[in-house]
């Protein structure tokens, strides 16, 4: 029977309430081979193609499609040159787009897939980089300031003729800096609770461990302070005699003498003590 008189005969037999029911049946099943996506099929394009257009990306700031493109050069053509430089540059990628976690397990890839790859200096300089721009203010956790260190130190360790070292030297500085800041503040919170042993032990850690930071002045002076309010004035003297010889000239001496020789704590609210600080963190 043809097609036609098929559907001729299911038209003059059936009852008018199945003839509804098929019609909605047969709508719904040409609506659904309607929507059908078709499968994505593999098109293999030229490896440059594929990277120029995530180098265009990266230009344009398209940070997601551009390390989708390098993605693909690594997936189409695996064995290429071209494949090694795109794993990299997918990591900058997520680098650039902020997405730190993602770049560094894209660097970590690179790294031990090519360990003697020319680029490798770069990748790991760009991994202590992500640790490096997460460090926030010094009230919160210190963890990624630490990472960061570590990743900072190994770039110098491994290439230290190279310009990503001197750099990450700079840094190096900064972040030391930064958990020295830290240190302070959970010094100067215990001084305000007249908790002068912990506190001590804060800022001699800065002492010992950050000499170099521009929070030394500082943590010298209030050694002076903690140890004045606990009567040990030979301690204090001595201390403030360290501040003199290595840093005459700032003001954190001044406050120090001053206090050595009338014995007395120096008022923290009166104007000044705040604004040293401030000046000391950003001498600008």
């Amino acid at each position: 029977m043809a097609r036609r008189d098929r559907l001729s005969y299911i038209r003059g037999v059936m009852p008018a309430a199945p003839r509804l029911v098929l019609a909605v049946l047969l709508a719904a099943a040409l609506a659904a081979c309607g929507s059908r996506e078709k499968p994505d099929t593999y098109v293999e394009r030229p490896v440059e193609q594929l990277y120029n257009e995530g180098v265009d990306s990266l230009l344009q700031q398209n940070y997601v499609t551009a390390s989708r493109s390098f993605d693909e050069v690594e997936r189409q053509h695996p064995y290429s040159t071209w494949a090694t430089k795109a794993q990299l540059m997918a990591a900058y990628a997520h680098y650039q787009n902020n997405k730190y976690d993602d770049a560094i397990v894209a660097v970590d890839r690179f790294i031990q897939l090519n360990p003697s790859n020319r680029d490798v200096a770069y990748a790991y300089y760009l991994k202590a980089l992500c640790y490096y721009e997460q460090i926030t203010d010094v009230q919160r956790d210190a963890r990624m300031t630490e990472l960061a260190l570590r990743s900072l130190d190994e770039v110098v360790r491994r290439f230290p003729d190279s310009s990503f070292s001197r750099d990450a030297r700079l840094k190096i500085d900064l972040t030391y800096d930064h958990l020295a800041g830290k240190e302070m503040e959970v010094g100067r919170f215990y001084m305000d609770r007249g908790q002068y042993v912990g506190a001590i032990n804060r800022f001699r850690l800065v002492i010992d461990k950050y000499q170099t930071t521009s929070h030394v002045p500082e943590a010298l002076h209030r050694l002076v302070e903690s140890y004045t309010a606990l009567g040990l004035h030979e301690e204090a003297k001595r201390t403030a005699s360290v501040l003199g010889y290595n840093y005459p000239g700032s003001p954190w001496y001044n406050d120090s003498y001053t206090l050595v020789e009338t014995g007395k704590l120096p008022d923290e609210d009166r104007p000044g003590i705040l604004t040293r600080t401030v000046r000391t963190l950003n001498p600008f």
